[in-house]
């Protein structure tokens, strides 16, 4: 019968031969191989938490005044002189001029012409940029800038300030802050507020698939589906903002700033 024996982290063993040596079980949270460089690593640590919430404290800092605002999310990837791009920035300039700030990534493509067109109104354009290893670069449209090293406080800022989701078509960006928002609302854990596709062709299948699987086998509520809105005509989006709120203000409830503490 074959013995097995468990190697202690650490201690090299002496089998002849040239199997490869290898402990007989993986650390613990509470093993401390080194010392040194456990106090390293909780250092690096504990500094990466104060980066987060340094992060957190300039975003409620500068963006204190800019209610009511809209989010709107789209591709990195679709240059000036798409069609879509033309888009977003007309809708942009049209939530501008009717007293909205307009919130973007801060980056290129459908970001940069949201912010291009609030830019050329008279409300706030607002970019929460971020470091990425490629695709993001800012653009030159902000009245106010906001640079975030980590996603999470940056995905705060957008639903911390916004009154409304707007989402052009994009890619696993455009759908992780989308489905962000969905889930947020779906569970209470923001107020409830118009989320709106733009793109009807883009967003069919989206929509379709939600209704036919998830909905069809009650994965979500039947309600669920209606917390999005298709609108292709950029008037008809901001129309549809605006009576949403006719009847609930635009005003956070104390329960409502209660929850979005407690994201």
């Amino acid at each position: 019968m074959i013995k097995h024996r468990e190697i202690e982290i650490g201690k090299e063993t002496h089998d002849s031969g040239n199997v490869p040596k290898k402990p007989g079980r993986i650390p613990g949270l509470r093993d401390v191989v080194s010392v040194e460089r456990a106090t390293a690593t909780k250092a690096r640590e504990s500094w990466h938490v104060l980066g987060i919430m340094s992060e957190f404290f300039e975003a409620s800092e500068r963006l204190a005044q800019i209610r009511p605002a809209v989010s709107i999310f789209g591709s990195a990837r679709i240059p000036a002189g798409d069609p879509r791009y033309d888009m977003a920035e007309l809708i942009a300039r049209k939530l501008s001029e009717a007293g909205f700030s307009v919130i973007s990534g801060g980056g290129p493509g459908i970001m940069e012409a949201a912010n291009k067109g609030a830019y050329e109104g008279p409300s706030p354009s607002v970019g929460l940029n971020i470091e990425l290893p490629h695709e993001q670069s800012n653009n030159a449209y902000q009245n106010i800038s906001l640079f975030f090293r980590h996603f999470f406080p940056r995905k705060v800022a957008f639903v911390k300030f916004t009154s409304a989701y707007v989402v052009l078509p994009g890619g696993y960006g455009t759908l992780d802050e989308l489905f962000e928002a969905l889930t947020l609302v779906q569970t209470n854990k923001s107020r409830k507020m118009p989320i709106i596709l733009v793109g009807s062709e883009y967003w069919r299948g989206l929509v379709d698939w939600i209704r036919a699987q998830p909905l069809a086998q009650g994965l979500i509520s039947p309600n669920d589906p209606d917390l999005l809105q298709v609108i292709d005509d950029p008037q008809a989006i901001v129309d549809a903002i605006f009576d949403f709120y006719q009847h609930e203000g635009f005003t956070q409830s104390p329960g409502e700033r209660e929850r979005l503490l407690n994201l």
